[in-house]
């Protein structure tokens, strides 16, 4: 099946990045210290995230996202932002979703995001992608949503890592997302494609303070 034409744009911008990219260093002593500070089930859950990640390092592509999506798609419980956070919108840092032990569709991906690159992961395979999710099969309403998008190599199909759809799938099996802007630490694009929209941290807030919780946290 060929790959939906909002996807196939975005293995140009990824070739760019692909040979330049290296594997971040996760700080493990820093990442306890922020657990103990949030609480005890940040404490608990990083102690069953370590031994996932230890296992990750070394391992093929395929085997590590199954293991983190797998992961904080069963340790999470989705949940809006106005029951975890008591407000409209929030992004959380990977052990602020532990500490609560639920989420929202931003806070699986970017927990998931962080946990990839602290496995050894480039940054550069990787991105957060807007979506516009179609329920109910076509001509269906639809609903904003958050997904994170692996590229195997810069010309490949990207894989879909979701909170609502457990499995991993390519993004030919999942027509009903339709791209809107995707970034990661490096970069934010047009939809999943390669049209630069500028710095992600100066563009959207939100991120700018994942960002520095994240590297408060260990992960960058």
């Amino acid at each position: 099946m060929d790959m939906p034409a909002p996807w196939r744009a975005a293995v140009v911008v990824a070739a760019l990045l692909w040979l330049c990219a290296m594997p971040r260093a996760w700080d493990v002593d820093r990442a306890q210290q922020a657990a103990q500070r949030l609480g005890p089930r940040a404490v608990q859950g990083l102690r069953v995230l370590q031994p996932v990640l230890a296992s990750a390092v070394g391992v093929d592509d395929t085997q590590r996202l199954d293991a983190i999506n797998q992961f904080f798609n069963r340790f999470v419980v989705f949940r809006e932002d106005a029951d975890v956070w008591q407000v409209t919108d929030h992004w959380a840092s990977p052990l602020e979703t532990l500490q609560q032990g639920a989420g929202d569709c931003e806070d699986f991906a970017i927990a998931k995001y962080f946990a990839l690159l602290a496995s050894g992961m480039p940054a550069s395979r990787l991105r957060l992608v807007y979506v516009r999710l179609q329920l109910g099969g076509p001509g269906g309403p639809g609903q904003a949503h958050m997904v994170l998008a692996y590229y195997a190599a810069p010309q490949a199909e990207p894989l879909i890592l979701d909170n609502l759809v457990t499995e991993i799938r390519p993004a030919s099996r999942r027509a009903d997302l339709t791209p809107v802007f995707s970034f990661n630490s490096e970069g934010l694009w047009q939809g999943a494609g390669a049209q630069s929209l500028g710095d992600p941290a100066a563009r959207l807030s939100r991120w700018r303070d994942v960002l520095a919780k994240a590297r408060a946290e260990g992960f960058l």
